[in-house]
């Protein structure tokens, strides 16, 4: 069973992969019929409707949408959606914003709206640049390995070390205030999780130093909103590039869309490519059927 949206795909590609399809909300079926599902956010109760599945995949990078429905059964395997081209968009995105946030590229964009010719000097040189990754799992290791060609100082936190090249590992809360201490920009790449919600505050803010960016790819859910206005209004923090946000789509009345210090995107930093997530469920599908073990499986205790 696939999510809603589907049905432009020619059926013969599924057939190919050597299963049928059925597309949710469009397609009649038997529920004891279904061994597998895809989808990202499954409404809260759906899946238990499903008492014959094998697997679960997500078409997303996190899992979230899938666990925070309490009637998830928990002993059918929930594999994450890995792809390579999903993590090197997000990166792309990532380098991008941090590009144009450290050459003061906004700064010339109003001069250029003025025709005025200003100069300015960068604030500092990238290789006194410090950019810290909250989360160093496969994004956020493909982010840094997008960023060394240009001479940050990088460091990555997460709750095991980790070794990355070129990247000071930081490890579990005991050594949260040291990373967070050293981050001239902190972009957040955690999977969201009942520890991670919230976790990028106000008290998260005034660990960072004076003038640092916060960008969020991750969840709209690790950031308390109110929080990162107050700080940045209060001058701590310089600027913020957000992705994702606490209710999607945005609501026309949210602050953040007027802010003058906040980048915001309608959750585009990387989209699922249809392909791509064709073949993935389509190697996910034959291993199952042939007894190989699924690669990415949640550990559903921890969230990711």
């Amino acid at each position: 069973m696939l999510p809603p949206g589907w049905a432009a795909i020619p059926r013969e590609r599924f057939a190919a992969h050597g299963f049928e399809a059925v597309i949710a909300d469009q397609d009649p079926y038997d529920p004891e019929t279904i061994h597998y599902f895809s989808g990202f956010r499954p409404p809260p109760g759906f899946m238990k409707t499903l008492p014959n599945l094998k697997a679960i995949f997500s078409l997303g990078a996190g899992v979230d949408g899938f666990l925070r429905d309490p009637d998830l059964p928990r002993h059918v395997p929930l594999v994450r959606f890995v792809d390579p081209t999903l993590m090197h968009e997000m990166a792309q995105y990532v380098v991008m914003h941090v590009l144009i946030a450290h050459r003061g590229q906004r700064f010339f964009d109003a001069a250029q709206k003025e025709s005025s010719w200003r100069q300015r000097m960068l604030a500092r040189p990238s290789r006194d640049t410090r950019i810290g990754m909250l989360g160093l799992g496969d994004i956020g290791s493909t982010i840094a390995a997008s960023l060394l060609p240009f001479d940050f100082q990088l460091s990555g936190w997460s709750r095991s070390r980790k070794t990355v090249p070129g990247v000071k590992s930081f490890a579990g809360e005991s050594e949260l205030p040291d990373f967070l201490a050293q981050c001239d920009y902190l972009v957040c790449v955690l999977p969201l999780t009942d520890a991670t919600r919230g976790i990028m505050n106000a008290k998260l803010f005034a660990q960072l130093p004076k003038g640092a960016w916060v960008i969020n790819v991750a969840r709209g859910g690790h950031l308390i909103e109110a929080d990162l206005i107050a700080a940045l209004d209060s001058g701590h923090l310089a600027g913020a590039v957000l992705d994702v946000f606490q209710a999607e789509p945005m609501g026309p009345d949210n602050p953040i869309w007027q802010h003058p210090k906040i980048t915001a995107t309608p959750h585009i930093a990387a989209l699922t490519d249809q392909k791509a997530a064709l073949a993935f469920i389509g190697d996910c599908v034959a291993r199952s059927e042939s007894g190989r073990a699924l690669d990415h499986v949640v550990d559903v205790t921890r969230g990711y």
